[in-house]
């Protein structure tokens, strides 16, 4: 028989999104927050750079709203960015509230909240936030203690999502389909269980575990877009995957990311014999969105038949270098790089899902009662390209706006009556033959690599679309057959966003943003569309 867990609100993931949410809303509802591996365990814990407010009284939400619409590359939904934009001084005093411990000035400066605030690349005013180099860790911890803290936050730890259960999968046909919970696999136990809820939120954080190199966790697997998608919710911009110009290049690193705070203090981007190259490609130089970036590094690193380009901070002076970024410098210097003295080698690697499940502001979602948040979402803010430390800003702003929406339905809620049908496994077995799952896995991630990455064209598209066809076949017939593992469950829903990556890049009959394509190497309009996929579930 199926373990169930009832509560009034289930919140799938525990980044900055699923935590500050939950915060909001644990002084009117039961919650219980479902967490992939640990409580820390987030995207949100590797977050370098910061978060970027209007803070200063030199800067004002005109320039930040301008900023991020320059960088979507005319996709962006400009009520959305004012939006977020006229919130992100409340979202920034709730995160300090909450005790996020953020770097402050050395010496008052005038005109300042004297919190030291730093620049990053399209940006046009120094915005970003910070807690020295390890801002996500510092958010992550103060908001994983206020949740332990709070009595009506039930947390599970170690939970894979499988799908959500809808009105319509429980055969309720006669009203709108609305979400009432999911089932999870406890990795500790190998057992399904039930989740009963009257609203859900979706906090899953985005996909770039797809591409073969990610400076993503482990658990970056589009598990909330891909059960959205089976539950009949629209995505969109998929094919807008930003690709972080500088990831660590070493072997005995993988997935660390060199932050773009460090270019917003002068760290410049050089070919292997020393020789600086973004002037060439932009006028804005090391400081230019991260899309532009990210293509001139990989244009060179294919050019020349060299492994990575390196950055360089040594011109700096130490102290300023060690104290800015003890972090970085730290972690650099046990791998015998000494970042005051030498450059860091990098390459560029896959970061952020800038499409997802479509929200409105108050990110409710396609289907009733079911919320989403944070990456897993589409709301408009990010445009054809994410401007560096929006994300974390979105997180808080829209996790607000979730909770905001769900406490003024309070007078409705009532005790969830339905009962969720028990995990039917008596059809399935446990599998001898876990090396498919392994072998589907390698191949998916390095096809994506190689044909849905930084560059494009059609061919490569229409030859990764076919792959995709295959595995997912073959993933389909293994999981109707085995019994459900944590890898099965992240392959079979890579292999459907993956899916909808492709689908959303071929229907893009342009260069724009993050997706550029060699077939269509100009922007059609300065008048664009989103590309947005009905799902027929």
């Amino acid at each position: 028989m199926t373990i169930e867990h009832r509560s009034n609100v289930l919140i799938i993931g525990s980044g900055a999104a699923g935590l500050t949410c939950a915060l909001q809303l644990a002084e009117h509802f039961s919650i219980d927050l479902l967490c992939k591996g640990d409580l820390s365990d987030s995207a949100t814990f590797y977050a370098q750079g910061g978060i970027a407010a209007v803070l200063d009284e030199h800067d004002s939400i005109e320039s930040h709203v301008d900023d991020t619409l320059k960088a979507g590359a005319g996709l962006c939904n400009k009520e959305t960015v004012q939006y977020t934009v006229e919130n992100s001084k409340e979202a920034i005093q709730s995160l300090i509230d909450h005790g996020v411990n953020f770097s402050r000035n050395k010496e008052p400066q005038q005109g300042s909240s004297n919190y030291h605030l730093t620049r990053e690349g399209g940006h046009s005013h120094r915005r970003i936030i910070h807690a020295a180099d390890a801002t996500g860790k510092a958010v992550q911890n103060t908001l994983c203690q206020a949740v332990i803290d709070s009595p009506k936050i039930k947390i599970f730890e170690n939970y894979n999502a499988i799908d959500l259960v809808t009105t319509h999968t429980l055969g309720i046909i006669g009203e709108t389909n609305q979400c009432r919970g999911a089932y999870a696999l406890n990795r500790k136990t190998q057992q399904v269980e039930s989740f009963s809820a009257q609203f859900v939120v979706l906090a899953t954080g985005g996909a770039s575990k797809v591409y073969l190199y990610t400076s993503n966790p482990d658990i970056s697997s589009g598990d909330g877009i891909a059960m959205a998608w089976r539950s009949g919710c629209r995505v969109a911009n998929l094919e807008f995957n930003q690709f972080h110009p500088t990831c660590l290049f070493h072997s005995k690193a993988h997935s660390f990311l060199v932050t773009e705070a460090l270019r917003g203090e002068g760290a410049i981007l050089k070919l292997p014999n020393g020789e600086r190259f973004m002037p060439r490609f932009d006028q804005r130089a090391e400081l230019a969105p991260r899309d532009i970036v990210a293509r001139a590094i990989d244009h060179e690193i294919k050019r020349l038949g060299v492994d990575c380009v390196y950055l360089d901070i040594s011109h700096k002076d130490p102290e300023f270098i060690r104290s800015h970024f003890p972090t970085i410098y730290k972690r650099l210097l046990s791998l015998d790089i000494d970042i005051t003295k030498e450059p860091i080698p990098v390459v560029p690697a896959a970061h952020y899902t800038c499409g997802g499940v479509v929200v409105d502001n108050n990110s409710t979602t396609d289907l009733k009662n079911l919320y989403a948040i944070g990456e897993v979402a589409f709301t408009g803010l990010h445009g054809a390209n994410r401007m560096a430390s929006n994300s974390l800003l979105e997180c808080v702003v829209f996790a607000k706006a979730a909770a905001d929406s769900i406490i003024a339905q309070k007078s409705n809620t009532q005790t969830n009556s339905i009962q969720i049908p028990d995990w039917d496994e008596s059809q399935v077995s446990d599998s001898d033959e876990e090396v498919v799952v392994s072998h589907n896995w390698h191949e998916l991630r390095h096809l994506m690599w190689n044909y849905v990455g930084i560059v494009r064209t059609t061919k490569r598209l229409e030859r990764a679309q076919r792959r995709i066809q295959l595995l997912k076949q073959e993933v389909k017939d293994y999981y109707s057959n085995f019994t459900v593992t944590s890898d099965l469950l992240e392959l079979r829903n890579l292999i459907t966003v993956a899916e909808l990556i492709i689908e959303c890049a071929m229907r893009r009959k342009e260069s724009r943003g993050l997706h550029y394509s060699l077939d269509y190497p100009s922007s059609e309009t300065e008048e664009c569309s989103d590309t947005i996929l009905t799902s027929v579930n």
